[in-house]
């Protein structure tokens, strides 16, 4: 690693380099004031966090950042769990998954020729392997890029009598090209497969796919990567409490008579402030943005005065959950 200009040893953070999966890592970790800013220019494959000193960022391929994951030459990292549980021979002894980022969704599926009419799940691929070796002499093939993913899931299902045929191009063409008869292959909406006359069996979904954030256990986890790891996993919760709740303003009637107690506990509310002193005054409560309408009509029916919602930036705590969920794990 390179010292960073202080002459600590810097927190790693890798990202993708190019295409929609940079963008949508520069869109997350902005939300949460993390401005990613790459070198001199787009082929300069480092960067820093604007303003948040003692992070080094790298921009890597997606699977290049799972593999230094892995071996602990990049801290964190933003990838797709399916390259995570694909690389990583011992996902939860070398990695913990900090928290899913909404994009780069995709599925991991077993999917067979639609003229395969009665073929609808992994248990019928036992009688088609039989077939196989009956009437060809060989073994079913399963054209994949995923093999660790097949092997297991292949297992799980007990289905033994195949042979993996690993795909370097476009998995899905391999059937029509002959090189094999099923496919293991990564979708989002499954027209790619259809285009290919190819289906997904019932209970072939291997992996709901999304890009995560990723720690590594291996990595060189100092007092000056962990300082700044609370910095950056500060910022990112904050931004999802705002996110995901709203605060919920009210004015207490004269006469203050609000069990305000009872009302948060009925509606998964808290009062991050504390309750008003006297009978009268404005209390600011939050709540998950799905519980907000229930509240405020509780508030109005048992006597508030007016109330109001509103959307907050950021809402940091005392407590970093994803910070200390992995610095237990070091």
């Amino acid at each position: 690693m390179t010292p960073s200009d202080s002459g600590a040893m810097p927190l790693i953070l890798a990202v993708p380099s190019k295409g929609r999966l940079q963008e949508n890592a520069s869109a997350f970790f902005g939300r949460a004031g993390l401005r990613l800013a790459q070198g001199a220019g787009a082929r300069d494959y480092r960067g820093k966090l604007v303003g948040v000193p003692g992070v080094e960022v790298r921009y890597l391929s997606a699977s290049e950042i799972a593999a230094q994951l892995a071996s602990g030459a990049a801290h964190l990292g933003v990838t797709g769990e399916d390259l995570i549980r694909e690389t990583l021979p011992d996902v939860r002894g070398q990695v913990e998954l900090l928290t899913p980022l909404g994009f780069g969704n995709a599925t991991v599926v077993v999917a067979v020729p639609q003229a395969w009419i009665d073929v609808r799940a992994m248990s019928d691929l036992d009688e088609v392997a039989a077939l196989m070796r009956t009437r060809h002499g060989r073994r079913l093939r399963v054209a994949t890029k995923y093999v660790n993913l097949t092997r297991r899931f292949f297992a799980e299902k007990g289905v033994a009598d195949y042979r993996i045929v690993e795909s370097l191009g476009a998995t899905e063409g391999a059937p029509a090209a002959g090189s094999a008869e099923i496919v293991v292959d990564i979708t989002t909406t499954g027209a790619t497969l259809s285009a290919n006359a190819l289906k997904v069996l019932d209970d072939g979904i291997i992996l709901r796919s999304e890009a995560n954030l990723v720690a590594s256990l291996k990595a060189p986890w100092g007092e000056d990567q962990r300082t700044a790891l609370r910095t950056v996993l500060g910022r990112i919760a904050a931004e999802e409490r705002a996110r995901t709740t709203r605060e919920v303003r009210a004015a207490l009637p004269e006469s203050g008579a609000i069990d305000l107690a009872t009302i948060a506990g009925l509606h998964e509310a808290e009062l991050p402030y504390g309750a008003p002193r006297g009978g009268d005054g404005e209390i600011v409560m939050r709540c998950p943005e799905g519980a907000v309408f229930a509240l405020a009509g509780a508030l109005v029916e048992a006597g508030a005065r007016a109330v109001t919602v509103r959307r907050v930036d950021y809402a940091f705590a005392a407590e970093n959950p994803l910070a200390e969920r992995l610095l237990a794990r070091l």
